[in-house]
């Protein structure tokens, strides 16, 4: 089944026409993902890729019929293009885009608060890689090559790390349901947590990867969680574990401000919380792989 995305999503990119978000499109369409248009705000009516340009997402969702979008819009102005998509009833939204203001991603997350559950849009990033269900669909910027289609779920802040299990796993010939980033920022749209919840309710997936680093408590969140809700394994890797306090590490939100933030203390909680941990970027796929075997 996989989760967030499948062949049948209907997809529209926010900022269709600009360089970015073409050459993404593109690579989207080539993958198979139903990108059926795209938003540029004084451009609809006119086409690109073979697809429609619309003016606003609600033209879009009324016209096309979309229902997931992903937003290459610059910073200043991407806060607004997500909240566009949650009013317009988009079920799903990848924002891409980096070096969004905090203040407007707070304001983004209570405009989302606001909204009736059932209507709520599902908002993975900023500043993350997006989201690909293998053999299926892709939405987002990863090198879909490098995905084989299974049965592991893979959830993480980075992007870069999410390719590098992905690449692991394949080389064992395991292949994955869903992975989905969730971006580095302090604030994003989605946590660990919320994406393992899927996972556990995706009959599809049978173990779940767990990308985190230093910074914020959502990885001992998530393996809270896991203890009292989930059947299925879940294996981490924590990044950072030479990291010093204070100090930034790649994303905004990987920065050690108070106990429990460091990477020796979440790999130390989590495995309290009963997930296996790996010890080493490199050692992800063979810790999965032990665990499958275990199953």
């Amino acid at each position: 089944m996989a989760i967030l995305i499948d062949e049948n999503t209907r997809m529209i990119v926010q900022g269709f026409t600009g360089k970015i978000g073409t050459f993404h499109a593109e690579d989207m369409i080539k993958y198979g993902s139903n990108v059926v248009g795209g938003v540029t705000p004084g451009k609809g009516g006119q086409t690109h890729l073979n697809r429609p340009v619309f003016n606003t997402v609600k033209q879009a969702v009324e016209q096309a019929g979309a229902e997931a979008s992903i937003i290459f819009v610059p910073p200043a102005f991407a806060a607004d293009s997500i909240m566009e998509a949650a009013s317009a009833g988009i079920k799903y939204c990848v924002a891409i885009t980096d070096g969004i203001p905090t203040q407007d991603m707070m304001t983004v997350k209570n405009f989302l608060r606001r909204l009736p559950e059932d209507e709520r849009m599902v908002l993975t990033g900023p500043n993350c890689a997006g989201t690909i269900s293998p053999g299926r669909s892709m939405l987002g910027i990863m090198p879909g090559h490098i995905y084989k289609q299974g049965d592991v779920g893979i959830v993480g802040r980075s992007g870069t790390l999410g390719y590098e299990a992905a690449d692991q796993l394949r080389d064992l010939g395991i292949g994955i349901s869903t992975s989905v980033g969730i971006g580095g920022d302090p604030i994003n749209g989605s946590s660990h947590r919320d994406i393992l919840e899927k996972f556990e309710q995706d009959p599809e997936t049978k173990v779940v990867v767990m990308i985190g680093e230093i910074g914020g408590p959502q990885e001992v969140e998530a393996g809270m969680f896991a203890k009292e809700n989930m059947s299925k394994p879940v294996v981490a890797y924590i990044a950072g574990l030479t990291a010093p306090k204070g100090r930034r590490m790649g994303h905004a939100g990987a920065i050690i401000s108070s106990s429990g933030e460091s990477a020796a203390e979440k790999v130390e909680m989590l495995e309290e919380l009963g997930v296996t941990i790996a010890p080493t970027p490199s050692a992800m796929g063979e810790t999965v792989a032990k665990v499958l075997a275990g199953l």
